[in-house]
C-alpha cells in the first residue's frame, strides 16, 4: 500500500512539474514572439538580476519593446505601405542611373533604420534600395514576429511590388531572421531574384532556440523543445518544421552566404549545412572575429569587396 501511494505521489509530482514547465515555456514563447509597447523598458537578462528580481523574467519571460526607427535616410526617400499578411512599411531610395535594385530585410529585434549602413553601401555600388519593416517592427502593423516563417510572405509582397514598378536586376539581402525569410520565400513562392546575400541564417528553429540556452550555460532539454512547440502553437505554425537547411535545397539563384566565426546564436555546422544544400551557384565568406552582428562594424572593406565581386562576377 505504501509503495502504491509513493508511486502515485511521484506521478503527481512529475505531472505537476510537466504542467508548470509548459506554462513557463508558453509565457516565454509568447514574450519572444510578441513585442511589448515601444516605450516599455526591455527586461534585463535574468543573469544580471539579483534575488527575487530574477523570478519574474524566469517565470514569465523578458519584455522586448517593439522595435522603432530612430533615424531616417540622409538621402531623399519615399515611404511605401504595402498590404501583405500585415500592412508593412518600406523606404525606397533611388540612385541616379541605377544598375538594379536591392531589397533589404532586417533581423530579429531590428527595423528598417538598422539597414541604413547596408543601404548606403549598395547605393555607392549604384543600386536603388528598398528597406523593409517586417510585421511588428518600425512602421509596420502588429506586434508579432514568427522568426522568418510568416515574414516570407512579406518578402514576396515587396519583391512583387518591385517587379510591378519595373525594377530590373533585383537582389535580396537579409540578416539573420531576414535571411531566413528570404530562403523560405524562395522555397514557398518560387520568386526569382538575380541573386541573394544571406547573413548568418540559422539552420532550424529548434537549433537556434537551443543556442540561447547554451549561451546561458543552461541545459536546453527539455525547455528548448517546449519553447519551440508553444511558439508555433501561439503563432499558428509548426515551428519544428521551420528549417532553412531544407529551404536551401530549393534555392537555385546565385547566393553569397556570410558568417561570423564568433557567432553564439548560429553554429558553423548550421552554416555548412545550408551552404552544402544550396542548389545554385554559391559562395561562402566568413569573418574570423565577427559575432551575430552587422559585419560592416569590423569588416567593412572586406564586406564591400565580397558583395561587389559577387554581384559583378556571379549574379550579373
Amino acid at each position: 500500500m505504501k509503495i502504491k501511494k509513493l508511486k502515485k505521489k511521484i506521478l503527481w509530482s512529475v505531472a505537476i512539474v510537466f504542467v508548470l514547465m509548459n506554462v513557463v515555456a508558453a509565457f516565454h514563447a509568447y514574450k519572444f514572439t510578441h513585442f511589448t509597447a515601444a516605450n516599455v523598458t526591455k527586461t534585463q537578462s535574468p543573469q544580471k538580476l539579483a534575488g527575487f528580481a530574477k523570478l519574474k523574467p524566469l517565470l514569465f519571460g523578458i519584455d522586448n519593446p517593439r522595435p522603432k526607427s530612430d533615424t531616417v535616410p540622409a538621402q531623399k526617400f519615399e515611404t511605401i505601405h504595402l498590404q501583405s499578411n500585415k500592412m508593412i512599411e518600406c523606404w525606397s531610395i533611388k540612385t541616379d542611373s541605377a544598375k538594379g535594385t536591392v531589397i533589404l530585410f532586417h533581423g530579429y529585434g531590428g527595423e528598417k533604420s538598422s539597414l541604413l549602413t547596408y543601404s548606403d553601401e549598395f547605393a555607392r555600388m549604384g543600386y536603388n534600395t528598398i528597406l523593409v519593416d517586417f510585421m511588428g517592427c518600425g512602421g509596420s502593423e502588429g506586434n508579432q514576429t514568427t522568426i522568418g516563417y510568416k515574414e516570407a510572405e512579406e518578402v514576396k509582397t515587396v519583391f512583387d511590388h518591385a517587379v510591378q514598378q519595373g525594377e530590373k536586376k533585383i537582389y535580396l539581402f537579409g540578416s539573420s531572421l531576414g535571411a531566413v525569410a528570404i530562403m523560405k520565400c524562395i522555397r514557398d513562392y518560387a520568386i526569382k531574384p538575380e541573386g541573394i546575400i544571406l547573413e548568418c541564417p540559422f539552420g532550424s528553429m529548434y537549433k537556434t532556440t537551443c543556442a540561447r540556452f547554451n549561451n546561458m550555460k543552461v541545459p536546453s532539454f527539455p525547455m528548448a523543445a517546449l519553447l519551440v512547440f508553444w511558439g508555433g502553437v501561439e503563432n499558428n505554425f509548426w515551428a519544428f518544421g521551420h528549417k532553412p537547411t531544407e529551404y536551401a535545397k530549393k534555392i537555385q539563384c546565385p547566393t553569397l552566404l556570410l558568417y561570423g566565426e564568433k557567432d553564439e546564436h548560429v553554429s558553423r555546422g548550421e552554416i555548412d549545412d545550408i551552404y552544402n544544400n544550396l542548389a545554385g551557384k554559391k559562395q561562402l565568406k566568413t569573418f574570423p572575429l565577427a559575432g551575430h552582428e552587422n559585419y560592416l562594424k569590423q569588416y567593412k572593406a572586406e564586406w564591400v569587396q565580397d558583395v561587389q565581386q559577387f554581384i559583378l562576377n556571379e549574379a550579373e
